[in-house]
């Protein structure tokens, strides 16, 4: 179990940078979108490329930010029955979840993403718009994103059945959402 553990632990560092890599996109994103607006509306020009770079940059978001998401325990969760669950019966919701939906939705969505990609790429794909941008780079982040997320939820995985081993310890406090 140490050796699954230390792989879960690497997991789990490789997924701080990918949030760090989400987080510079979000400001980036933020910061194109500002500039965009005023370009647009202050001097009265436009380009399509940088519209689209912005959904690129979300979706850097969305797809490296999320299996940080899941390291922190800030997914989401059905909280009406999460929420009343004591000692490590959490624990075993989430290996439950983990394994029977996060890891095949997952792989499914990886194996399925790939080919897309990997056409788009040895095609040089463009945006249909004038002035827009090539589609494989976006394209790359959805095996990207749902492999990783493959990889954290196996992290999960591994930290869970050693918490119910007795051979690591986690905190399996959980905070509802304010509503």
């Amino acid at each position: 179990m140490p050796k699954l553990l230390q792989f879960a632990f690497g997991i789990d560092k490789i997924s701080g940078y990918f949030g760090r890599i989400a987080a510079f996109a979000v400001m980036a994103a933020a910061m194109i979108s500002a500039g965009n607006a005023f370009i647009r509306y202050g001097l009265d020009l436009s380009s399509n490329g940088w519209l689209e770079i912005q959904w690129y940059l979300f979706a850097t978001t969305v797809m490296l930010g999320a299996p940080l998401v899941l390291k922190l325990n800030e997914h989401v969760r059905v909280d009406i029955i999460y929420g009343k669950l004591n000692g490590k019966l959490p624990v075993y919701i989430d290996l439950m979840g983990l394994v029977l939906f996060l890891m095949p939705v997952m792989l499914l969505l990886t194996w399925l993403s790939f080919p897309l990609f990997l056409k788009m790429y040895q095609s040089g794909e463009m945006s249909n718009n004038a002035g827009g941008l090539i589609r494989w780079p976006a394209m790359m982040l959805l095996p990207l994103g749902f492999s990783w997320i493959s990889f954290q939820g196996l992290s999960e995985i591994i930290k869970r059945v050693a918490y119910l081993q007795g051979k690591y310890e986690m905190d399996t406090h959980y905070e509802k959402p304010v509503q």
